[in-house]
């Protein structure tokens, strides 16, 4: 028997899209479950060098919650290149304000800082509301555990 061995050609045609709602789930744990998802860590294919992963679309963003006092004591951080442009916003307000973005900002601290790592980050769409755009893709609702 031989073993299977991904060549690298052909994986867009195998991905599959996953809706998950964030309605109630703990920022965190919702960021890891999505990133091994577009890692393609779920998969038997798994490779490390290869973007074997999923598309994921990420519904109700805005109705994440954070455990314990995260809320006001995590704060969010880049900064512009200018002398004294260090912008930092708390993870209070930048959920009142752009809550795709916070799920963004986790999600892609999770994925590995490569061009592989940035490819991955490309296929997660994240939604504030319950609406996405997405439906001519046919994606697969996926559930999970709450906490």
């Amino acid at each position: 028997m031989s073993t299977y061995f991904p060549s690298g050609k052909g994986l867009e045609q195998h991905r599959q899209w996953h809706v998950i709602d964030a309605n109630g789930l703990t920022v965190g744990r919702l960021a890891t479950a999505v990133a091994r998802i577009l890692m393609g860590k779920h998969k038997p294919s798994y490779t490390p060098f290869l973007d074997t992963g999923d598309h994921v679309i990420v519904i109700n963003a805005a109705k994440v919650v954070f455990k314990g006092n995260k809320i006001n004591d995590k704060y969010y951080r880049h900064h512009t290149g200018w002398p004294g442009g260090l912008k930092e916003i708390s993870a209070r307000d930048l959920l009142a304000k752009r809550p795709d973005r916070l799920i963004e900002l986790t999600i892609k601290g999770m994925l590995p800082k490569t061009k592989l790592g940035r490819a991955m980050a490309g296929k997660v769409k994240v939604y504030s509301g319950a609406e996405h755009p997405h439906g001519a893709q046919k994606p697969v609702s996926l559930t999970l555990n709450a906490g």
